[in-house]
């Protein structure tokens, strides 16, 4: 509840204060009074924007500051998020400076407009040109639907459940959108691999080959020359085994006079026994020794295969398997991309069927409570003297195929959106014999603002806001349709704390408490007043409504017969 509110330098008002009670309060006052200031500053300590134009001429700063009684369990809530202890209650400022250095606290902490907003929002619901536009725009319709049912809750799960896939299908396109871009990388990876793995290189293999290549192309002249050496070393006469073998007999039969000769004749024999064995190894390898086309031609075609790799993927055999591995490591990636992505699909399927049971359920839950609420709408409308009306409330629904759209934000055909899978507008005949038709397009001020009012009064008790300020929200109503609508606003002040500004008599004598705003001028300046009215004052303000400047007897009488319940 708003307990009191201060305003100085302020447009024209250089310094009011405003004690608030529970109950009905109606501010009254000539036009240009400056009634539209109060709701102005309200708005301020809201969270609203503001510019250094309502800074009161001559001054630095304008200053609006409130204290709430709370009971707002949001609210409380709110401020506890933010370490900011409510036990006393909420004290919200601001400060507008002319050099554009605006300050903004809550209980004597700087805070941000963000912040003093959210700990507010639900601490004043102000009614005015406002909640006309709110009522004719069907946008809100289903807001004061789910309002009335309780479905509030359920609504914000929908909302969660629908940013959550919002989030995840954007990450899924993304994913996909790279996949797509990766397809031909992959495509050539894995072509490239395949080649690697088809040709199988391996380091110790180009070596070999490159010998028997070369033993290949000259595999006649080999043959011939190790020939040769073979006959040179064993096979023709005067060879050298058999050189070798004579010379050490002779080196023997002269160790027979010198022994110390006889370790060298051993030798030269070794060296004849080895000239032997070089002889059968050169004989076994010249047996090896042919001319195979077929192999030749195998071995460059192999030789060319290992070239070609070496050109495209490195200079060595071992830079082709460094790059094969790389090869390898990037599909791994690859692949767990594609695992992203199922896994991405997987979750939206589960996410897709809870946002759909949520949606389903919420919107029969909704037609359920929209024939009570069209019932308690005509009876309240018919209380204020709109006897032939109608009031419905049609559904509709936004199909799959019309729009694009996420296919995991569809279910039975039909899309969901962050409010759930209705459409609604109100739809009213104010008249015996008229067809509805949208609230937009018949309903004039004064309709307006007693469906504003009928929509309050019967959520009054769902609506935890502490505050309702009505800002001549009778406008375009008089005669016993006023009265009847004061009768609602005091009604509506049992559940909630109810200010009104208001310019008609009939609302302002049903109020608990009154006030009235004035204007004067002091010092050349023109300056607003606010005065609490009791008694005579208020009977005064009451007759001044009612018949203007001059106020007659009769005048005043009448004031105290409409004021007599209250004074």
């Amino acid at each position: 509840m708003l307990v009191d509110l201060s305003i100085r330098d302020f447009a024209i008002i250089n310094n009011i204060h405003i004690g608030f009670s529970e109950g009905f309060t109606v501010l009254s006052g000539e036009t240009g009074a400056g009634k539209s200031i109060i709701i102005y500053a309200v708005k301020l300590i809201l969270g609203g924007r503001t510019s250094i134009d309502i800074i009161k001429t001559g001054k630095e700063y304008a200053e609006v500051e409130a204290f709430f009684e709370l009971g707002n369990s949001e609210a409380i809530q709110a401020m506890q998020a933010q370490g900011l202890d409510h036990r006393e209650g909420l004290i919200v400022r601001r400060i507008v400076a002319r050099n554009g250095k605006n300050k903004a606290f809550i209980n004597g902490h700087s805070c941000t407009l963000q912040m003093m907003a959210r700990i507010t929002e639900k601490l004043v619901n102000i009614s005015g040109q406002h909640a006309h536009q709110t009522i004719l725009g069907s946008e809100n319709h289903l807001g004061i639907l789910d309002e009335f049912a309780g479905l509030t809750r359920q609504r914000e799960e929908v909302r969660h459940c629908h940013a959550q896939i919002v989030s995840l299908a954007k990450k899924l396109k993304n994913q996909v959108e790279r996949r797509d871009q990766n397809k031909h990388e992959r495509e050539l990876l894995e072509f490239e691999q395949e080649e690697i793995r088809q040709a199988n290189p391996s380091e110790e293999e180009e070596s070999e080959i490159e010998q028997e290549k070369n033993r290949l192309k000259n595999a006649e002249l080999i043959y011939a020359t190790i020939g040769r050496c073979i006959e040179r070393l064993y096979g023709s006469e005067g060879s050298v085994v058999e050189w070798l073998t004579e010379v050490a007999k002779d080196i023997e039969d002269m160790g027979k006079i010198d022994p110390k000769l006889n370790p060298v004749a051993q030798d030269v024999f070794s060296a004849a026994y080895s000239m032997e064995d070089c002889v059968a190894e050169l004989r076994s390898y010249i047996e090896m020794v042919s001319f195979n086309a077929d192999r030749l031609e195998e071995i460059e075609e192999r030789l060319n295969t290992i070239y070609k790799l070496k050109k495209k993927y490195g200079k060595t055999i071992e830079d082709i398997l460094i790059y094969l591995d790389t090869i390898r490591k990037k599909l791994e990636q690859l692949q767990d991309s594609s695992e992203t992505t199922a896994r991405l699909e997987d979750k939206l399927l589960v996410e897709n069927k809870s946002i759909s049971e949520l949606a389903v359920s919420l919107s029969e839950k909704r037609k359920k409570w929209a024939g009570t609420l069209e019932k308690m709408v005509e009876d309240e409308l018919r209380s204020l003297e709109m006897k032939g009306v109608r009031f419905e409330i049609l559904f509709e629904h936004v199909k799959q195929d019309s729009v694009d759209c996420s296919p995991y934000l569809t279910t039975k055909g039909m899309v969901i959106d962050e409010t759930g899978l209705d459409r609604i507008s109100f739809l009213i005949s104010a008249n015996v014999g008229e067809e509805t038709k949208p609230i937009v397009q018949i309903a004039s001020g004064g309709e307006l603002s007693r469906i504003i009012l009928a929509l309050k009064v019967i959520i009054a008790d769902r609506d935890d806001v502490g505050t309702i300020l009505f800002d001549e929200v009778d406008s375009g109503i008089g005669g016993g349709v006023a009265e009847t609508v004061g009768q609602k606003m005091k009604q509506l002040s049992k559940h909630h704390q109810v200010i009104c500004i208001t310019h008609l008599p009939q609302i302002a004598s049903l109020g608990d408490h009154h006030f009235r705003i004035s204007k004067k001028v002091e010092k050349e300046m023109t300056c607003a007043t606010i005065d609490r009215l009791d008694g005579e004052g208020r009977v005064t303000e009451i007759a001044r409504m009612l018949g203007g400047i001059d106020i007659s007897e009769k005048t005043l009488d009448h004031a105290r017969e409409m004021l007599s319940p209250v004074l």
